[in-house]
């Protein structure tokens, strides 16, 4: 036999169109079915218990004083839930093989294999939960022991979907900032219900470049774990460039080299961040006050270390580094009085 091939959207859809018809189909014919059934049994019962049924409206009337029953029998639910459940399992049995002719790839199939076996298996459930479910005070009840449990069960769900709200109203971060979040970095792609939805940056890759993985982190963990923003209000930060030197080396020479090149970096920057430091400052607590940059000496055990701190924007921390590393190293091997220090060896002869 020769197999079809059908879009995937446009199945989709025909594979709802069929499920939410065909329980439309049945339901009356079990509600019918229930009622004829419902109706054999009281009048079978009816000639030795003295019961009457009024049809129209499901009543059961027993002749007893003050008691009034409005109560769907038993034998009728079973045969509604008997029903049910076998129109529930020829139609899932249909849908699946229709799926397995139709569709070629293995993923898809799959997926919509289960997607269709748990769509039937939930709205058969819901049915059948109403049949044997009449009275309100039963349902309340129900849900009310059903709630505990499932808070217990699905507590991490919850937080997720409370993660998700907090996330919405508070703020913390939106799609394209860049955060750190339980250890992962990257830049938001996607906030959805349970997840956020990252572009990882780090890892095995240094300066925060992409990995080009998509990382899911659950939105649970807003409440469980400490959340960076590098992008949101004041998206510089400070970054750091060690380099070191000989003993004998000219250090002055070589902090006024890399100054140099680092304030060449920062022109026309100075002005955008004390803008955006004001702006934060009519929000949060925050003050700096050292903004160009600057390069700190302190001595090592094998030489001196120059570092070079300079604000940079997050996103272009790589970058600016290598702008400057560069530029350094040019201007080094220009000057014999400034030479890099490395692991050494000296033997002293007595």
């Amino acid at each position: 036999m020769r197999r079809f091939s059908l879009p995937l959207e446009k199945f989709k859809c025909i594979l709802l169109i069929v499920i939410f018809t065909s329980f439309l189909i049945f339901i009356p014919i079990s509600v019918i079915a229930g009622k004829v059934a419902g109706k054999k049994t009281l009048a079978r019962n009816s000639h030795t218990h003295n019961i009457s049924f009024d049809n129209a409206n499901s009543v059961l009337t027993i002749p007893y004083p003050g008691l009034y029953v409005k109560e769907r029998s038993i034998q009728r639910r079973i045969w509604e839930t008997i029903f049910i459940a076998l129109v529930s399992y020829l139609l899932m049995f249909s849908i699946v093989g229709i799926i397995n002719k139709s569709i070629r790839d293995i993923k898809i199939r799959h997926t919509l294999r289960k997607n269709a076996i748990y769509l039937i298996s939930i709205t058969s459930f819901v049915i059948i939960f109403f049949i044997w479910i009449q009275n309100i005070n039963s349902i309340t009840i129900f849900f009310g022991v059903a709630s505990a449990g499932i808070a217990l069960a699905l507590q991490e769900v919850i937080l997720c979907i409370a993660g998700w709200i907090l996330i919405l109203v508070r703020n913390p971060f939106s799609v394209g900032d860049r955060i750190e979040i339980n250890k992962i970095k990257g830049d938001v792609i996607d906030i959805r219900l349970f997840q956020t939805a990252l572009l990882e940056i780090g890892n095995w890759v240094d300066a925060d470049q992409s990995t080009g993985r998509i990382v899911n982190v659950p939105n649970s963990f807003i409440f469980k774990a400490g959340n960076y923003n590098y992008s949101r209000g004041f998206e510089f930060i400070w970054h750091e460039i060690p380099i070191l030197l000989t003993f004998e080396s000219d250090w002055k020479k070589g902090k006024q080299i890399m100054l140099k090149h680092a304030s060449k970096l920062a022109e026309g920057t100075v002005e955008k961040v004390q803008r955006k430091l004001h702006a934060m400052s009519n929000r949060y607590m925050i003050y700096y006050d050292k903004l160009t940059p600057i390069v700190y000496v302190r001595i090592k055990d094998s030489g001196i270390e120059l570092t070079l701190r300079y604000l940079t924007e997050a996103k272009n921390r790589r970058s600016t580094e290598d702008y400057l590393c560069r530029h350094i190293l040019e201007d080094f091997a220009k000057e014999d009085s400034v030479n890099f220090a490395y692991p050494t060896y000296r033997i002293v002869k007595n």
